[in-house]
């Protein structure tokens, strides 16, 4: 796809790269920025918190100062110093924020873990931090109350409405006393987030204080330039990822807007129905949960009055069949963006300053030097598959503020994710003469059949495309002929008949599908119906999981 005349008329990109140089101060502090400075402003609202009970709550920047204030003493005066790693083991509530900037006032190294976290996982992870505190409501206290004894590290536990540790309420009662916030660097420790783990275990990356400015630039430009006045964002990821807590909660803060937290499973009906009872005009929303929302509410605007102006979305390819149902549908071009939680927001799109190529994962957002490159870590022409990767700096030479401190207590995988300067991603993409990068999956998910290269994003996003299908993910399946044979797990839409006749007529409309718009080597030769896709927490599809599946029922 070329870019029209149009469209190069309003393309402000080159401008907007070339011309951006970062600007970070040697003094740095996310608390500071993200909650002191608004403080004052005793009207300007923080979080706007619903539960799936119906139960609200509003939170001011003043409250969340105060009460996070308090929280950083009375960790203080149990014993909590400065760099200490603090596990946060909450969903989308007031606390979880109140929580995060009390970390950053106290110097501390905030541990944000998902509460769909089993005992095992959640043990995994307290060890390897050696997390010295804890904070935990009902969601997942069950959890941490069985692994406890296998964390000697972990000291206190505070507890939110729950009995798993010491009280949150009554701790916070206190006043703070002669409680001074930590002065920190740019470059201190803030932030421990553990990787999805979607290729093998686990990995602590560590964020710096800075890492908040490196995510900006993308977050600005992917939601359309926010802030505007009377912004108001929300999105589903959970706040304990990256997706939430650097492409949501933060940044919203940062700016001084409110955010919308809502404690409840994802469904398509009430993420609208929030979006109209809030206002919410921008968001977040990762490929899965748009792809349940188009096919489960197809014309959103006859049912729902939305303000929305701007929709991010990451984690997995969007397709095409996503960005043109938001079109019609919610009169939103979709920004999609690409990053790891190693080096968040580094690739993506804003519609209203430069062109979007429906498909593609956009251009490097300004302050960020990416490539597309080779096994021996040189850039590949247009045209060529290579690996997605960073540079240590930006295209002045200037560090590139994004970029994780390196793996905690990993120092040998921390050398491996680099090739010299640049950091590398593990995901593939074809550079085009635009600049564009185009998305070809994991460098773990490719796979070979009949001597074809395969990747299964063009496929899934095919499938997607058929009115039957909800979601899909392709994967090789083992064959002495042929090596690997296409196949294709798909959850079906709501209202799809089944039976043998109906799914095998299925099937084949399904293979001739995929055969009328992609190579005849791309067809699922097998489609299997699931009642849902292995997922990690953070929304993306666990090929692995399949492909081991396959394996085994071969052997």
């Amino acid at each position: 796809m070329t870019v029209s005349s149009k469209d190069v008329l309003r393309d402000t990109y080159g401008r907007l790269y070339g011309d951006f140089h970062w600007e970070v101060p040697p003094d740095f502090n996310i608390a500071a920025m993200c909650c002191s400075r608004w403080a004052a402003d005793g009207e300007r609202i923080a979080v706007l918190f619903e539960d799936d009970a119906g139960t609200s709550s509003t939170l001011s920047y003043t409250q969340l100062q105060e009460q996070a204030t308090r929280l950083a003493a009375a960790l203080q005066r149990r014993g909590a110093q400065r760099g200490d790693r603090i596990a946060i083991i909450l969903p989308q509530r007031p606390e979880t924020a109140i929580a995060h900037i009390a970390c950053h006032l106290l110097g501390a190294v905030a541990v944000p873990l998902s509460i769909l976290f089993g005992p095992d996982a959640l043990a995994y992870r307290l060890q390897d931090s050696g997390a010295a505190y804890a904070i935990v409501d009902d969601a997942a206290a069950a959890s941490l109350m069985e692994t406890r004894t296998q964390c000697p590290a972990l000291r206190e536990v505070l507890a939110i409405d729950c009995d798993a540790g010491i009280s949150w309420h009554v701790e916070l009662m206190a006043p703070p006393e002669d409680f001074a916030p930590a002065a920190t660097r740019a470059g201190d420790p803030a932030i421990l987030i553990y990787t999805s783990g979607t290729t093998g275990a686990p990995k602590g990356a560590l964020l710096p204080q800075s890492a908040i400015l490196g995510n900006l630039p993308g977050f600005v430009a992917s939601q359309n330039w926010f802030p505007q006045e009377s912004d108001v964002f929300w999105s589903p990821a959970d706040w304990a990822w990256t997706g939430g807590l650097m492409d949501a909660l933060l940044p919203a803060l940062y700016f001084g807007m409110p955010i919308v937290g809502y404690r409840g499973r994802f469904v398509p009906e009430t993420a609208f129905r929030l979006m109209e009872k809030y206002g919410v005009t921008n968001t977040f929303l990762f490929p899965t949960a748009l792809k349940m929302m188009m096919k489960s509410v197809p014309a959103p605007r006859e049912r729902y009055r939305l303000r929305l102006r701007a929709i991010m979305s990451a984690g997995e390819s969007v397709g095409d069949a996503v960005i043109l149902w938001a079109q019609e549908a919610l009169g939103v071009t979709i920004n999609e963006m690409f990053g790891q939680t190693e080096m968040n927001y580094i690739v993506g799109n804003s519609a209203g300053k430069w062109p979007v190529k429906p498909g593609s994962m956009g251009r490097p957002y300004p302050g960020h030097r990416v490539a597309v490159i080779d096994d021996e870590g040189n850039p590949v022409a247009p045209g060529e598959l290579g690996e997605v990767a960073l540079h240590r700096t930006d295209i002045h030479g200037h560090p590139d503020p994004v970029l994780f401190l390196g793996y905690w207590n990993n120092e040998e995988a921390t050398r491996n994710k680099f090739s010299g300067d640049w950091c590398r991603t593990g995901d593939l993409a074809t550079p085009d003469a635009d600049g564009y990068l185009w998305y070809g999956g994991r460098a773990d998910d490719m796979f070979k059949a009949a001597g074809y290269r395969i990747g299964p994003a063009e496929i899934e996003n095919c499938l997607v495309k058929h009115p039957a299908v909800q979601n899909a993910a392709v994967v090789p399946r083992p064959d002495p002929e042929r090596g690997n044979l296409v196949k294709a797990f798909i959850v079906l839409a709501p209202g799809v008949e089944r039976g043998p006749d109906a799914d095998a007529a299925l099937i084949a409309d399904l293979q001739q599908h995929v055969r009328g718009k992609l190579a005849p080597y791309e067809y699922p030769k097998e489609i299997e119906f699931l009642e849902a896709l292995p997922m990690t927490t953070t929304g993306k599809v666990q090929r692995r999981v399949l492909r081991e599946r396959e394996a085994q029922r071969q052997q």
